[in-house]
């Protein structure tokens, strides 16, 4: 495995990160507990010592299962990256409206984007006590509040800061601008934001922000929510919760183009004895800024896949070629 600071902030993680999203069931049509937990321990035996989950993550259910899956490993050798400012459980509602959605029982629920100090406070001893822990690696807002001042909130988490709880404190979903602004209240380590090759908008100014700043991205959804492995067929049912129903990347047509893009990639792949998820995930990290590429995965094997793919060594022309075979690849909509 390959390791690296974020940033200027002393804390080091795994270049690839066990994201837990797929783990706490919600908007992936369930979750099985048993094999969660083994996927992230067995990620963990192949040197992905960094865990990113959130409490809207099956509201709750993610963070209880990176803490049990964290039990008996030494706590100094795992990095906690967890979020706030995502309520689905406000006993009235406040910030701003962020979507409806259903929980793992199918129960409707609001999701609202609110990172007021008190709620930041309660959100972060509840993590606390789902995970486990007393200290948190890695804290980030999951979206901008528009409702708070960013300050407010950034001197919230910078109270956590001093008190302990928290070692260091990136957000998630922020432009540049957003970056900035926090960055007058708190020193930032990271932004979290969504990257893959059908998805790279933010090369336009998040990544030369953080770059020219010396700040971390950690990419989720490199493999953009299972297209890239070349797994998905056209037409595929997902079945009732999950977010890839209606998603316009998986139409029919657009499942056809990626594959057929995935396709001209396979000969080199197959000469590294990589899985076109591997050969994906590889390329996501040779890009320019990029610091960690977050991956899910659903049992022990995903996990071990996900993990080997920093094995796969890919040379300057290699990443070059995937480039210039990815910039023919054109998508509806």
């Amino acid at each position: 495995m390959e390791y690296q600071q974020l940033g200027d902030s002393g804390l080091t993680v795994s270049r690839i990160a066990f994201g837990s999203w797929a783990a706490g069931g919600w908007m992936w049509g369930g979750t099985e507990q048993n094999d969660a937990v083994g996927a992230i321990r067995r990620a963990y035996e192949l040197g992905v010592t960094s865990i990113d989950t959130a409490p809207i993550y099956g509201q709750g259910l993610s963070e209880e299962i990176v803490g049990e899956a964290i039990k008996g490993l030494p706590r100094d050798k795992v990095q906690i990256l967890t979020k706030f400012g995502m309520r689905w459980d406000l006993p009235e509602p406040r910030g701003d409206f962020g979507f409806k959605t259903k929980d793992n029982s199918g129960r409707d629920l609001d999701v609202y984007k609110y990172a007021a100090a008190a709620s930041i406070v309660q959100e972060c001893e509840d993590s606390l006590r789902r995970l486990g822990t007393d200290y948190i690696d890695l804290y980030q807002i999951h979206w901008p509040d528009v409702t708070t001042p960013i300050h407010e909130t950034m001197e919230a988490v910078q109270r956590l800061v001093e008190q302990g709880k928290v070692r260091a404190v990136g957000v998630s979903n922020y432009s540049a601008q957003q970056m900035q602004e926090a960055e007058q209240t708190v020193r930032l380590a990271s932004n979290q934001v969504p990257y893959s090759m059908v998805r790279r908008d933010i090369e336009a100014d998040v990544v030369p922000y953080c770059i020219e700043h010396n700040k971390a991205i950690l990419a989720y959804s490199p493999l953009q929510l299972g297209l890239l492995t070349g797994k998905i067929k056209p037409g595929q049912d997902f079945g009732p919760g999950d977010l890839r129903n209606g998603h316009r990347l998986f139409t029919p047509e657009n499942v056809t183009r990626v594959n057929a893009f995935l396709a001209q990639l396979q000969p080199l792949a197959e000469s590294k004895n990589a899985t076109l998820g591997q050969l994906v995930i590889r390329w996501t990290l040779a890009q320019p800024g990029i610091t960690v590429a977050l991956v899910g995965a659903r049992d022990a094997k995903q996990a071990e896949q996900n993990a080997r793919a920093i094995e796969v060594g890919l040379t300057a022309e290699e990443v070059s070629f995937i480039s210039e075979k990815l910039a023919a690849l054109q998508l509806i909509g």
